[in-house]
Order: structure tokens, then sequence, then C-alpha cells
């Protein structure tokens, strides 16, 4: 069964993103949610679904300029494992660069976007520090267990692709992940609102799709 759903899996797969993709959420990520994970002393985020790894390398940005990266720990999963290779090598065609840093000042960055990369023969490298506190990792979101205690999970624009057998499938195991008072943030045409684990949840942007799981912040 396994493998009868990487193949399938393999055959949807949808590849299409960029850094700082939908600027706004970003900046709400660093003005409302980071100030409130700074409050842990150690973070565990979780990138699921981070096909060739251009939001898990903006999320890595947004850390280290808020002065909080060294305490994170960012896991970067897909079960296209060609995806999760360009991921980890972080090498992005050059001219894309224009958008993904036109999208970093959108989102507040606060610094000159060249300073997370180089650039040689048409290609433009993430710099190695931003990957330093990122574990890449395959894991396949319709066949495999819980990612556990997570702070923050992320899965944007992926479960528009799942129906509705596998996307309450998928939002039972983010809730099994989630630690109590820890946030779920999806794409902009997703929702947990007819979903099993609503009630579970406070929305804390409807706009942005980041939701709060209730309980405690801290245990």
């Amino acid at each position: 069964m396994k493998r009868f759903f990487d193949r399938f899996l393999k055959h949807m797969s949808i590849t299409v993103t960029e850094m700082f993709r939908d600027p706004s959420f970003y900046r709400m990520v660093r003005e409302e949610l980071i100030p409130v994970l700074k409050t842990f002393p150690f973070v565990k985020i979780w990138h699921a679904g981070c096909a060739t790894g251009e939001e898990v390398y903006s999320m890595a940005i947004l850390l280290h300029e808020e002065d909080f990266l060294g305490r994170a720990r960012i896991y970067a999963t897909d079960f296209n494992k060609h995806s999760l290779d360009a991921a980890e090598k972080g090498v992005y065609p050059v001219d894309r660069i224009g958008l993904y840093g036109e999208n970093y000042r959108d989102s507040g960055g606060k610094r000159d976007f060249s300073d997370y990369y180089s650039t040689a023969y048409g290609l433009a490298k993430m710099k190695d520090f931003l990957k330093e506190r990122v574990t890449f990792s395959y894991h396949n979101l319709v066949t495999d267990g819980v990612f556990g205690e997570m702070n923050l999970i992320s899965c944007r624009n992926v479960l528009i692709y799942f129906d509705k057998t596998l996307q309450e499938r998928v939002f039972t195991l983010f809730t099994d992940s989630l630690r109590h008072g820890g946030y779920l943030c999806l794409g902009s045409k997703e929702t947990i609102n007819f979903s099993g684990v609503k009630k579970q949840y406070e929305v804390l942007s409807g706009r942005q799709k980041i939701y709060k799981k209730c309980g405690a912040t801290h245990v």
C-alpha cells in the first residue's frame, strides 16, 4: 500500500513555490508569532511538504533576523525525494531572485536579500548557515506517522491537492504532532473549518490561515 501511495503522490506532485510566498503571511509570523515562540528556550518547526525548500529558507532567514535561529530546529519533509534533494542543496535559478527579493522586502525583511545567497553560472545558492538548524527528511503525509511536539507546523498550498478524506487524515496527523498552544499555518485556499479537528483550534488569522491549538502555551 505504501508503495502505491508513493507512486500516486509522485505523479500528483506539485513543486511550484517561491521564497516568502504571500509576504503578509511572513510579516504576521515575524510580528505576532515569533515574539510568543521566543518565550520558549527552544522550539521545533515542521515544514510539511517542503517541496524544493524555498519556504524553509524563508523561515530560516526570518528566524535569523529575529535572533532566534540558534534556538530553533526546523524539520523540512517531503515525500518526493528529488524535491527534497533540491531543497537540501538550496540552489535556485538566479532569474527568480528578483521576485524572491521583492517578497522578502514586502514581508518586513530587515537586511539586503543578497546577504543570504551567492551567485555563479546563472544560479543562486543559499548561504550554508541558513541550513545549520534544518533537518531534511523523507515523510509521507498520507502514510507516515506523527512528527511530535512541534511548536509550529507550516503546510501551505499542499492540501488543496488532497481530497476530503486525505485532508482529514493529515489534519489529525498535524493536530497529534502539535503541542498545545502551537501554531498551524495553512495556505491561502486551505482551511480547517470543515474538518473534525476544528474545535481543537482558535483562529488567529482567517486571512492568513493561521490557527492556534487550544491549550496552555507552556507545559
